[in-house]
């Protein structure tokens, strides 16, 4: 366990850095190495497309979860709040998408604009910016309007075919909103606690709303799954492997979950068990981010 106070700090910044850099080479190398022997296209660019992917994902994730784990929170003091920052990073990151698209494509980036990926990276990134406004002013809770148009662009980004493109976009709004909530709120209750050296009501409302999340991530993480991806092929593509990978991410978080609830509801102290499940949901948003650049295994069974 991590020594609270002063001493600890020093260690768990070594930490966060070690699962960063680790993250960060994940994000690079895993597509390629996810497609290793399937004969699938290499993608262009996937690791930088994938690093990208992962500060849009996490910048949702951060900012989503501030505005619910400031309700959680309730009275009482609050961290800094990291929302401004995060959406400014997710702005970025979104522009940086639609310029690497640009350079992948070999076109200009007012004909990227006028292409459907372009347009959607356009509103993701216009978005983010919109909401770092809110964030910043007196206001933050406005942010949640231009955060919902960057869900629902990543949704229809993530669901380009054309037969019922309705319950696949829906699918993701839903599991991409929950997945945030469950990661992004479980940071900022961590942070919350750490500040008031204490909280467990924090971290027990937290809990009650996490159990809704789970459900909802489990239904439309399997629905999607079950549209998505073929059967036989879930060994022999790259799409198949990283949702392994995910499902077995998933599968422990779960457990984590759990462990701190029972341990919360003892009355122990339930933070190393919270800590530890919040590293997995890192990983886990690493994983999701490789899913939206791998090629779609669809294809495959037509």
């Amino acid at each position: 366990m991590t020594p609270p106070g002063p001493a600890g700090a020093p260690i768990r910044r070594t930490a966060a850095v070690l699962a960063a850099l680790a993250a960060l080479t994940v994000a690079l190398l895993g597509a390629g190495v996810a497609q290793t022997g399937t004969g699938e296209l290499r993608i262009p660019a996937a690791g930088t497309t994938s690093v990208l992917r992962v500060f849009v994902l996490v910048a949702l994730a951060v900012h989503l979860g501030e505005l619910a784990g400031v309700r959680m929170a309730r009275e009482g003091p609050l961290p800094r709040r990291w929302s401004p920052a995060a959406a400014l990073a997710g702005a970025v990151a979104s522009a940086g998408l639609l310029v690497l698209f640009a350079a992948v494509s070999g076109l200009s980036l007012a004909t990227v604009y006028g292409i459907r990926e372009g347009r959607l990276l356009l509103i993701t990134a216009n978005a983010f910016a919109l909401a770092s406004l809110c964030a910043a002013s007196r206001r933050p809770a406005l942010a949640l309007v231009p955060l919902t148009g960057v869900v629902c662009a990543e949704a229809l980004r993530a669901h380009p075919e054309a037969y019922t493109p309705a319950i696949g976009t829906g699918l993701t709004v839903v599991h991409l909103t929950a997945a945030s909530l469950w990661f992004g709120g479980l940071l900022h209750v961590l942070r919350t606690m750490r500040l008031r050296g204490g909280g467990r009501d924090v971290l027990l409302r937290y809990a009650r709303t996490a159990a809704w999340l789970f459900a909802a991530l489990v239904i439309t993480g399997t629905c999607s799954t079950l549209r998505r991806l073929p059967l036989d092929v879930v060994l022999t593509t790259a799409y198949g492997r990283v949702l392994l990978a995910k499902l077995a991410l998933f599968g422990l978080v779960s457990l984590l979950a759990l462990t701190a609830r029972r341990r919360m509801l003892r009355g122990g102290d339930a933070r190393a068990p919270a800590r530890i499940e919040l590293g997995v949901l890192g990983a886990i948003v690493v994983v999701s981010a490789l899913l939206t650049v791998v090629p779609d295994p669809h294809w495959l069974s037509l």
